[in-house]
């Protein structure tokens, strides 16, 4: 009943409209001060955060190689730094996701509406 209908290869996805390829268009929007908003905006928010986590990962790895004992301190019962540590890099993980969700909702996707929309038009 709810089953979408499939092809030989997988479902079938739903048709979208089709805009007409317009290299000089694309072109246009490229070098255009609102594209450059744009990857501005999510260079300034991917970057850093980026060289944070990998910065905390390797933090993490080398305690881990060359700290043992740092990191075989006990904090609570059976639980060590080690164990809060490497839990911490799932936390952030999420945490960072959840956080460039939100900047993508507030930042970026207005910006890539406005120029989806003006790329449409033919602008």
């Amino acid at each position: 009943m709810g089953i979408p209908p499939t092809a030989p290869d997988g479902p079938v996805e739903p048709a979208r409209p089709t805009i007409p390829a317009q290299p000089d268009n694309f072109l246009d929007v490229q070098s255009s001060a609102e594209f450059g908003e744009l990857r501005s905006a999510h260079r300034s928010f991917a970057f850093p955060l980026t060289v944070a986590f990998v910065s905390w990962y390797l933090l993490y790895v080398l305690l881990s190689n060359y700290a043992g004992g740092f990191m075989d301190t006990i904090v609570v019962g059976n639980i060590n730094i080690a164990l809060v540590f490497g839990l911490a890099q799932f936390l952030t993980t999420f945490l960072i996701a959840w956080w460039y969700a939100r900047h993508a909702e507030a930042n970026i996707d207005p910006k890539v509406e406005a120029l989806k929309a003006r790329l449409e038009a033919g602008e």
